[in-house]
């Protein structure tokens, strides 16, 4: 396979060159995308059901804790509650400014008004039965509890320290509902990139084995 000037296999290199930096940049980016805008990690618990279940793959859109409203599910880094410094998965009740009280009827209220909680495994709200509290969160910190109530280490825990609270700061992620398919898109760029890639690269070793072959033929007498 000769081109226009009796060369053979240059196009084929040329064609393969420009795939493998083609390629290269499309699985960087795709990779960057995601490192950049998602954090990935696995339930470690049920603490979370039903919601989450141990073992389910948890998938976060990164934030700094700034848009984050009451009835979102975050991941943050609260070295206080878990010295180890890991992420850990809880469900935002009240911000700034709120009042959360509980548990006259057997109900999480905020701000004198019970809430409607049907992710709450079991339709249980409460909990632990001598948890009660009536707290007024701080400005830029966040009340938190899990779904699984019976089963969480949460703000109620921790109520001689800042009203049980944690810092809107420490937040790392809200977590998405749509879970792994929200990785779709940033997913299939890298992947793209990484076929361009390949697909470079066997151009490359074609145009290699044609450029071999016409060395090996004798030249016309």
């Amino acid at each position: 396979m000769r081109d226009a000037e009796g060369r053979p296999g240059r196009k084929l290199a040329i064609a393969a060159l420009a795939l493998i930096v083609a390629g290269l940049g499309t699985l960087v980016a795709g990779v960057a995308w995601l490192r950049a805008d998602y954090i990935t990690t696995t339930m470690p618990s049920d603490h979370m059901a039903p919601t989450h279940r141990r073992g389910d793959l948890i998938v976060a859109e990164r934030t700094d804790g700034s848009g984050v409203r009451a009835g979102d599910v975050v991941l943050f880094e609260e070295k206080r509650w878990f010295p180890g410094g890991q992420l850990t998965m809880q469900r935002v009740i009240g911000t700034g400014g709120d009042r959360v009280s509980c548990c006259e009827g057997d109900t999480v209220s905020v701000n004198g008004e019970p809430l409607a909680e049907p992710y709450v495994l079991g339709d249980d709200p409460v909990g632990v039965a001598d948890r009660t509290y009536d707290v007024k969160v701080p400005e830029g910190r966040l009340f938190v509890l899990g779904d699984y109530r019976a089963n969480s280490a949460d703000s109620r825990f921790h109520l001689s320290e800042r009203s049980g609270t944690v810092a809107a700061s420490t937040v790392r992620g809200r977590v998405l509902d749509d879970g792994p398919s929200a990785l779709l898109w940033p997913a299939g760029v890298a992947v793209l990139g990484a076929l361009m890639t390949s697909a470079g690269l066997v151009l490359g070793m074609t145009s290699w084995i044609v450029r071999r072959r016409a060395r090996m033929v004798p030249p016309p007498r």
